[in-house]
C-alpha cells in the first residue's frame, strides 16, 4: 500500500522563532498546526535539542556537538500521532554522525527511542545502515524476536528512510518513506493543511485500517509483552 504525507524537518535550535509570522502554526501557542514538546522523549522541563544530546551521551559517550534537526509530524487540529520521528544529529562540521528514531505504539500509549550510533554499511551504498535490537511491542502482528533493517540517507533535496524486519531469515515487513524538501514558506505551510488536512488523523486512520485488513486474513495475533509478565507483590 501506498499514502502521499508530509511531515516536517526542524532545527531544533529554530523552534522558537521558525513559524514566526504564520498564525496557523506555532510552537508556543493554540494553533491549527503546533509543535507541543510533550508529545516528545525526556522532561518537558528541558529543552528537546538538550534532551537529545543527554541522551545520545549517555548511550554513547559522545555529545552531538552540531544542529539536531527533527523529522516529525506536529499536532494538527488539536490531535498528534508519530508512529516514529527521527532526530539527525550531526557534528560540527555538518556531517551526520548519529540518528534517534523515536517509535510511539498505539494503543498502549508506549514510547521508546533507539539509538543510532555506529552503523553497519556494507551493502547500504550511500545509506547509513543500522540494525537495532527490538525493544519495544509495536504491533499485534508483529512478534518480538524479529531483526531490523533500518536505512537512512543524510537528508539533503530528498529524505530516504527504508525499514525492514525479518524473522529467522525470512522478510516479514518491509517500508520505505520518501520525502521531497520543500522550504519553509507561508505559501508551503498553507498548502500542505489544505492538500493534507487532518494528518495525523489519517496516519491514525491508516494504521487502523491496515490492521483491520491483516485480521482479516487472519494474520497470526501476538499479544503484548506486559501481558504474560509474572504480577508481582508483597507477601
Amino acid at each position: 500500500f501506498n499514502y502521499r504525507m508530509f511531515m516536517v524537518y526542524l532545527d531544533l535550535s529554530e523552534l522558537d522563532s521558525v513559524f514566526d509570522g504564520r498564525w496557523l502554526w506555532s510552537t508556543t501557542r493554540r494553533a491549527l498546526a503546533r509543535f507541543r514538546r510533550e508529545h516528545h522523549m525526556g522532561d518537558p522541563s528541558v529543552p528537546l535539542d538538550e534532551a537529545v544530546r543527554d541522551l545520545v551521551a549517555d548511550q554513547t559517550g559522545r555529545r552531538p556537538q552540531g544542529p539536531i534537526r527533527l523529522l516529525t509530524h506536529l499536532s494538527y487540529f488539536g490531535y498528534c500521532f508519530n508512529p516514529v520521528s527521527f532526530y539527525y544529529c550531526f557534528d560540527s562540521q555538518e556531517r551526520l554522525e548519529t540518528i534517534v528514531a523515536e517509535v510511539n505504539n498505539t494503543p498502549w500509549g508506549e514510547q521508546h527511542c533507539y539509538v543510532l550510533a555506529a552503523p553497519d554499511d556494507k551493502g547500504a551504498g550511500e545509506h547509513k545502515r543500522y540494525a537495532p535490537h527490538k525493544l519495544m511491542h509495536v504491533s499485534p502482528f508483529m512478534p518480538m524476536d524479529v531483526e531490523y533493517d533500518w536505512r537512512f540517507n543524510t537528508p539533503d533535496a530528498r529524505l530516504d528512510v527504508h525499514m525492514e524486519n525479518a524473522r529467522d531469515g525470512e522478510k516479514m515487513f518491509d517500508a520505505t518513506l520518501s520525502l521531497e524538501r520543500t522550504e519553509i514558506s507561508g505559501t508551503a505551510l498553507a498548502r500542505v493543511l489544505v492538500v493534507y488536512p487532518l494528518m495525523t488523523l489519517r496516519v491514525m486512520w491508516g494504521i487502523h485500517w491496515q490492521a483491520l485488513r491483516l485480521w482479516l486474513k487472519r494474520i497470526p495475533v501476538y499479544d503484548h509483552p506486559a501481558k504474560h509478565k509474572p504480577l508481582e507483590g508483597k507477601h
